[in-house]
């Protein structure tokens, strides 16, 4: 009996989960389930690399245009238990931060084009600079999203304050020793996955600094992600004998909720985040959730 309702049980748990947090299930179970594909394939005496290999980014633009959708695939992907785990956990955190104050097609946007401008950094300068040259190298990882998520929200409100173990840090002085970290360790080995790591953080803070300028650059996605659904999802053709306009009366709760949103989002910027009442932290993220 109880193993019947698990499924249902199952199914109520993810729905109840964020769109932050199922993104980081799906890419958990992407860096498992590899693992599983892996002894299968061996019983059957089948390379794993032969699969593997078409879901990572390859440092050549040939093989790109035979394997388009690496260049998103490979931000699913991890080398080890390290490597996931403290990208998971900066992604959580950064991740709040941003869907507490911004749609979460914002947080979208920043993500996934993130991955997508890490790896046409990579690819440029494994093409361009003559120390990469001859090189055979390949890309996995989602830091370069993550990146993006972490210098969006920390260009956003740089003079906003964390807790870090003992001290409070600002959001400013973080970003600036993710990317320092990452500028010089690039001739110390992964140069590809830091050079990733920085096309990330450029596209984290060139989105901020349009969004906040009321031009959202990374619209194209959110149209590309919809052309998709629309291409493989059938629309039922249904007659209608007749339509009735339903009156529409929220318009001016929603201006409300805007106008609270905004300024709540100024006392951010003059005061910092942790100036908030609770009451405003809890509208903030519910807002967030709602959007």
């Amino acid at each position: 009996m109880g193993l019947m309702k698990l499924p249902n049980q199952l199914r109520y748990r993810l729905a109840q989960l964020s769109f932050l947090e199922r993104l980081i299930l799906v890419i958990v179970i992407a860096f498992v389930l590899p693992f599983i594909v892996k002894s299968i394939l061996f019983l059957f005496n089948i390379p794993f690399d032969f699969f593997f290999e078409w879901l990572t980014l390859s440092h050549r633009f040939d093989l790109l245009l035979f394997r388009p959708w690496s260049l998103l695939t490979y931000g699913f992907l991890h080398s080890n238990l390290s490597h996931i785990f403290w990208n998971m956990l900066l992604l959580y955190f950064s991740g709040r931060m941003l869907l507490n104050l911004f749609a979460q097609q914002v947080f979208i946007n920043t993500f996934f084009i993130g991955i997508i401008t890490g790896g046409v950094l990579y690819l440029l300068s494994y093409n361009i600079f003559p120390a990469f040259l001859g090189q055979n190298s390949y890309l996995i990882g989602s830091s370069a999203g993550v990146m993006a998520v972490l210098i969006f929200i920390c260009s956003y409100m740089p003079n906003n304050e964390v807790r870090l173990v003992l001290f409070n840090v600002k959001l400013l002085y973080i970003g600036l020793f993710f990317v320092i970290l990452d500028v010089i360790q690039i001739p110390t080995g992964n140069a590809g996955g830091h050079l990733a790591h920085l096309g990330g953080a450029l596209w984290g803070y060139v989105y901020q600094h349009q969004y906040s300028k009321g031009n959202d650059v990374g619209q194209w996605f959110s149209k590309m992600i919809d052309w998709l659904k629309g291409f493989f999802t059938s629309k039922p053709k249904i007659k209608t004998a007749y339509r009735t306009k339903k009156p529409y009366n929220k318009r001016p709760k929603t201006k409300s909720q805007q106008e609270k949103i905004d300024s709540i989002l100024d006392k951010i910027s003059k005061s910092g985040y942790e100036s908030l009442t609770k009451e405003e932290k809890d509208f903030l993220f519910q807002a967030g959730k709602d959007s």
